[in-house]
This record gives structure tokens, C-alpha cells and sequence, in this order.
């Protein structure tokens, strides 16, 4: 099979289109026919891993290194979320069946840039919103999972006003819309060529940040969603309401702090949370998914082949949507 494999940590020229072998199913493992993978922020940083700038504790910044090989590539196929079809399935399989159209998150094992994958049945894995095409599908499991999580940490309730900052992002979308679907009223922090986009996503208000400080313009929020860590929680208090919430998609040891301590001595908190993962959590994205309440806009499909092109139109900011790698036999849905 075809598949996009890199040796050595760099930038996007380091993707290579290859030959790898085929892989074959465990008794509990489930063969996918990949149609369709996403390409994220997470692949970024995996590919260029010694010059990434890392948005967790530095206690964790080893392990994952280690993880993913220190000086070379252990993991050497990326991409963590797809969509693609069941092509045939364990012996002792009984959740799917040959031709099931699925969605699913590999997380940290990764390897989505390929025409076909195993995964346990039991993983991360499940059939797709039937709304959607594999390309569509492939862009929402890991990124929605983590907002979902996030948000239900935060217990938020109708009423409630919300700003997202980086909203325009892989996370920052997911949560304009879950936070839509539970009642909040939702402001989104972008930048100027994206204000449309996030618009579409359904939010009540966009702030620019090129133009506006939505921290000093004397606007409080219930809930300050910060993905990637741009603000902090010393700028953001007075943005927040008595009982407000400063929630932490990407964070270090700092942070981590400041929760415990928040949690002890103030009314305003900090929350600092990691994904959820498991097909319960992909089969209640599917329900919203075809409830209308979750939609995935794509800004460009590019062939595995190209997937280099894609890194590199992500990387350098040129996406205003979801960047797609699609395989040769995605036709066949």
C-alpha cells in the first residue's frame, strides 16, 4: 500500500510517498480502507518535533519525546484522524462488519496518512455521521473530542456567555459549536481573513484580535476558552465573571498550578483538560453531526501524494477551513 513516511524530523519536505506493506487484522482488530485523513496542528509539530514549540507541562515534554523517538522518527506515519470503510475485520470481531463506513481517532499512535490501517474494535473508532462525506468525517473525531471534554469539565449551561480564542482553529471551531449546541452565547477571537468563517460557525459575535484586545475592552465572559494558551489567566481575569471559568485546551506546569490554586482560594477558576477519547464519544459527535447541530468546512482536498503541499499550506497559515489528504479509491463509498 501507499503510504506518506518520514525518517527524520523537518519541515514538509521530509514527507515521503512510499511503498509499506499492507497491514493485516489481529483477531480483535478491525482493517480499514482509509478514504480520507485530516492534516492538524498536531501533525505539524510530530513532523518538525525538535523545533516545535510545545503547549504542555515540561515535565511531560521527555516522555513525549521519547515517545515519538528523540532523534529520529519512531512513529513515522502520521495523521490521527480518518474516515474509509470496513474492509474486513478480526475473527473475533463482533461491533463492525465488512463495508461499515467508519470515522476514527489513532491520537498518539497515528499513522492515517496511509491507504489502510488496523485498529482494535473496541478503539476509537465508529460508523460515520451518515451526512457526511469520508473527506468531511475525516475532520472532526480528535478536535471535536477535545472541545466536547473541555466544555462538559467546565459544566456549561444555557445562558451562558462564552469567548473562544483561536476560533478559527481545529478546536476553536469544534467548540464555537458545541458551545452553540448548549445554549451559550458565543463570541470568537480570530484574525481578519477568517472573521467569515467563524461567522458561519454560528457565533453571535467576532472579535479581531488584530484590531481589538477583547481583554481590556470591558467585556466579561462566563467561560474565556483559550486553545493554545495566546492569553493567560493574570490577563484574562478581569474578562471573566465572579464565578467565571479560564479553560486550557493547551497548557504547562503553570497552569496546572493555577488550577489547584484556583480551586482552592478563588471564585474565578482555571481549568486545564486533555482530550476524551472512546466511541461513546464519537457515536454522541455522529448524533449532533446529523442533528445539524455540528458541521466541518473543508478549505482544500489535497492527494496523498501532496501531502507535503499540505503541510505546508497549513503551516504557513493559509487554511480557512479544514486541509484534507484524500486516497485514490475514496470513490468508493
Amino acid at each position: 500500500m501507499k503510504a506518506i513516511v518520514f525518517e527524520e524530523y523537518g519541515p514538509p519536505e521530509v514527507l515521503k510517498l512510499k511503498e509499506v506493506p499492507k497491514p493485516i487484522p489481529k483477531n480483535n482488530e478491525v482493517l480499514i480502507k482509509i478514504f480520507a485523513s485530516s492534516v492538524g496542528f498536531g501533525d505539524l509539530m510530530v513532523r518538525d518535533l525538535k523545533n516545535s514549540e510545545f503547549y504542555m507541562p515540561d515535565i511531560l515534554k521527555l516522555p513525549v519525546r521519547l515517545f515519538f523517538g528523540y532523534n529520529k522518527p519512531k512513529i513515522k506515519i502520521l495523521g490521527a484522524e480518518l474516515a474509509g470503510e470496513i474492509e474486513s475485520v478480526g475473527k473475533d470481531v463482533k461491533l463492525f462488519k465488512n463495508g461499515d463506513q467508519v470515522y476514527a481517532y489513532l491520537g498518539q499512535s497515528m499513522g492515517a496518512n496511509a491507504e489502510y490501517i488496523c485498529m482494535p474494535e473496541n478503539g476509537t473508532v465508529a460508523i460515520k455521521p451518515s451526512n457526511m462525506s469520508p473527506e468531511e468525517a475525516a475532520t472532526i473525531p480528535g478536535m471535536t473530542m477535545m472541545a466536547l471534554n473541555i466544555l462538559k469539565k467546565a459544566n456549561i449551561q444555557p445562558g451562558q456567555k462564552v469567548l473562544v480564542n483561536g476560533a478559527s482553529g481545529g478546536i476553536g471551531s469544534a467548540a464555537v459549536q458545541l458551545a452553540k449546541y448548549y445554549g451559550a452565547e458565543v463570541t470568537g477571537v480570530c484574525g481578519t481573513p477568517r472573521m467569515k468563517f467563524v461567522k458561519s460557525l454560528g457565533a453571535d459575535k467576532i472579535i479581531d484580535y488584530t484590531k481589538e484586545d477583547f481583554t481590556i475592552n470591558g467585556q466579561t465572559y462566563d467561560l474565556i476558552f483559550d486553545i493554545l494558551g495566546k492569553s493567560s489567566f493574570s490577563s484574562c481575569k478581569n474578562s471573566l465573571s465572579e464565578n467565571g471559568i479560564y479553560l486550557l485546551a493547551s497548557f504547562k506546569l503553570k497552569q496546572l498550578f493555577q488550577m489547584l490554586w484556583t480551586s482552592i482560594i478563588g471564585h474565578k477558576r482555571v481549568i486545564c483538560a486533555m482530550s476524551g477519547e472512546g466511541s461513546e464519544y464519537l457515536n454522541h459527535i455522529k448524533e449532533l453531526v446529523e442533528s445539524g447541530k455540528i458541521k466541518t468546512i473543508i478549505d482544500k482536498r489535497f492527494p496523498l501524494e501532496r501531502t507535503a503541499e499540505a503541510h505546508n499550506y497549513l503551516e504557513k497559515g493559509l487554511a480557512t477551513g479544514k486541509v484534507v489528504i484524500t486516497m485514490e479509491h475514496n470513490h468508493k463509498t
